[in-house]
């Protein structure tokens, strides 16, 4: 049943999720809400593990939530259904889309989803700061507006911006490595970011 369950809510975010890996946020968060599989907070560093390693964004999520919910077959599941839609209306456009390719109603859908799918991919990113930066938990305990945001996060997030401005030269996979080494330092050091 759980496998099952994996390829309809997969499907379902592949459906629907249009613009890229960082579309399927939003239903992410709701797979996350309805099943509990992983937490708000594990999802933010699926984001992050997921930017950082290659392949679409989307795929590495549900590859991860369908290994840790199923394991392998678990995985091979979720990434199905997440790519199935995707397959199926490639298949169906490329049959019509000879026929339709100059057609103005064609061309106005596609025009109309890119403020649908920056809607979605705005959304997420908000999300995710909202998850690394803010601390509302922490404001509501104590009031005190020092409490509201991650500092170290955002110096974090300062220092990783100003480094790549200065250094602009150096590949991307050198601050991930960067980032990465300075996580685990930090996570030795028993400090949180």
């Amino acid at each position: 049943m759980t496998y099952l369950r994996l390829f309809y809510e997969f499907f379902k975010a592949g459906l629907f999720s249009i613009g890229g890996g960082l579309a399927t946020l939003p239903f992410l968060y709701n797979i996350s809400d309805t099943t509990g599989w992983f937490t708000h907070g594990q999802l933010a560093d699926m984001v992050a593990i997921s930017e950082s390693t290659p392949g679409p964004i989307g795929v590495n999520m549900a590859t991860y939530v369908g290994f840790t919910t199923g394991g392998i077959p678990g995985a091979v599941i979720a990434t199905i259904g997440l790519i199935t839609p995707s397959i199926i209306v490639i298949l169906v456009i490329a049959g019509f889309l000879k026929a339709f390719r100059d057609n103005k109603y064609v061309k106005g859908a596609f025009y109309g989803l890119r403020p649908a799918s920056t809607g979605l991919i705005t959304a997420a990113g908000f999300s995710v700061v909202m998850i690394s930066l803010v601390q509302l938990d922490a404001f509501r305990a104590s009031g005190s507006i020092l409490d509201l945001f991650n500092w170290r996060g955002l110096l974090l997030a300062a220092v990783i911006f100003l480094l790549t401005r200065v250094f602009k030269k150096l590949h991307p996979a050198v601050f991930i490595g960067a980032s990465a080494v300075a996580g685990i330092l930090f996570g030795f050091a028993g400090v949180s970011i």
